[in-house]
């Protein structure tokens, strides 16, 4: 089922796909915003919320990478779907890195993008990611971290130095992970059970991606990811 109202915005220099996918996803019930590149992106984003990002990696100028590295910079939070052109998983893997939440490698099925759109808005929904008033509510703390579940933010605690708490950008996807470990303390998990945990049962993540999402997260909370 179509989650009805949500806004999509798609960023393409492919004006043909750009049509095709106005119109395909128009038609399941979305709102959707076409752009193609990264001027007009970065100007919609200013003025208005999207529930998803489909960005396109191979656009002149500033690539989808580029952008998608930026944007988590920035601390924007949007889940992003990268199209790629290119065959080696390893550069899909390079978007995951760099902040991406999922990847469809070009050509689709427009009924494949729908579906792991329609997982991504579910996903957001279910985890309360839209703008709204604060709760304050149940939080896990862990090492210098405080998880707040309600107010949908990590925090850095306060240290020695005198610096005071700090909150860590965290993104749709990696809060969904972070959650499911820190209900799990102490406690082994499979990457399906993972996955099944932090995205829902009808999720589509292979075990590389899921290894990607973990190495995101150990960069944002350990001292020495590399140990």
């Amino acid at each position: 089922m179509t989650e009805a109202l949500a806004k999509i915005l798609v960023a393409d220099d492919e004006p043909d796909l750009r049509a095709l996918l106005q119109r395909y996803l128009s038609d399941q019930g979305y709102s959707v915003r076409t752009v193609d590149g990264a001027g007009p992106l970065d100007v919609l984003l200013q003025r208005e919320r999207f529930d998803v990002l489909v960005l396109d990696v191979m656009m002149p100028g500033e690539d989808g990478l580029s952008i998608c590295r930026r944007l988590r910079a920035q601390g924007e939070t949007i889940p992003i779907l990268m199209l790629t052109a290119r065959g080696d998983p390893v550069d899909r893997i390079v978007g995951l890195e760099m902040g991406a939440d999922d990847y469809l490698p070009k050509p689709f099925n427009p009924r494949e993008l729908l579906a792991r759109i329609q997982a991504m808005v579910r996903r957001q929904r279910l985890l309360g990611a839209h703008t709204g008033p604060r709760q304050t509510g149940g939080h896990i703390a862990f090492g210098a971290f405080t998880l707040w579940l309600d107010e949908r933010r990590l925090e850095r605690n306060g240290g020695e130095d005198g610096q005071g708490a700090q909150d860590v950008p965290l993104t749709t996807g990696e809060f969904a992970l972070l959650q499911a470990l820190a209900q799990q303390p102490h406690r082994p998990l499979g990457r399906d059970r993972l996955i099944a945990l932090a995205y829902g049962p009808d999720h589509t993540a292979t075990d590389r991606s899921i290894d990607v999402q973990v190495m995101r997260l150990r960069k944002l909370i350990e001292a020495d990811p590399a140990q």
